[in-house]
């Protein structure tokens, strides 16, 4: 009596061998890239990010539930890579596997800073108007709505300075260090961003005032 294979759940030695061969081959790759990382070549590191810069994403996105928070926090994981290159070790896990730890480590930075958001928001709109609404009142609704806008609005240099100082605590020195800007350009990111962010919440109120 003979056995039809296609219903012993075996697999054909042929479709293993495939199997075998395409795992070799993308382990293989994933090793050049790794040398080509730590090498600090630009074009392994554009396959790295179109290699795993979708994974990267979905999981900012799924993670965070807002894509342009999720666009900030893949770009981060990728600069985290590329200056953090000398800090990866082949013998401790794959190139992607390492990639995935640093996106886990941005996203969790991103959640962290998001629980500050409300804390800051207050701080900022209290420096603006002088005051502090009670909690919940209408005002103090207002003035987070407001901030919030005129946060959107500013050009991304001031906003990411901004960002860095009110969200992550960075002095104006660590921010130079972060984002590679001169000391000087981060004062004044931070300097004329506070003043088009009062401006943004006193016009604010204004207009809802006239409204």
């Amino acid at each position: 009596m003979t056995t039809n294979t296609r219903h012993t759940g075996v697999r054909p030695p042929a479709t293993q061998r495939a199997q075998e061969a395409r795992r070799e081959r993308e382990a293989r790759y994933e090793e050049e890239l790794a040398r080509g990382l730590r090498a600090a070549d630009p074009c392994a590191f554009t396959a790295i990010y179109r290699r795993w810069g979708s994974l990267v994403h979905t999981m900012a996105t799924r993670s965070l539930g807002d894509t342009h928070e999720a666009e900030d926090v893949t770009q981060q994981v990728f600069l985290g890579a590329w200056r953090g290159r000398d800090g990866y070790h082949p013998e401790r896990g794959p190139l992607g596997g390492w990639v995935v730890g640093i996106t886990r480590r941005k996203i969790v930075d991103a959640l962290a800073a998001r629980t500050k958001r409300l804390t800051v928001l207050d701080t900022v709109a209290h420096d603006a108007g002088g005051r502090r609404p009670g909690a919940g009142a209408p005002e103090d609704v207002l003035d987070r709505v407001l901030l919030v806008d005129a946060l959107s609005r500013l050009p991304r240099g001031q906003r990411e300075v901004l960002c860095l100082a009110f969200y992550e605590d960075l002095t104006q020195a660590q921010i130079a260090a972060r984002t590679g800007l001169p000391l000087g350009t981060v004062k004044s990111h931070t300097r004329r961003g506070l003043l088009r962010l009062r401006e943004g919440i006193e016009q604010g109120r204004a207009e809802e005032h006239a409204a």
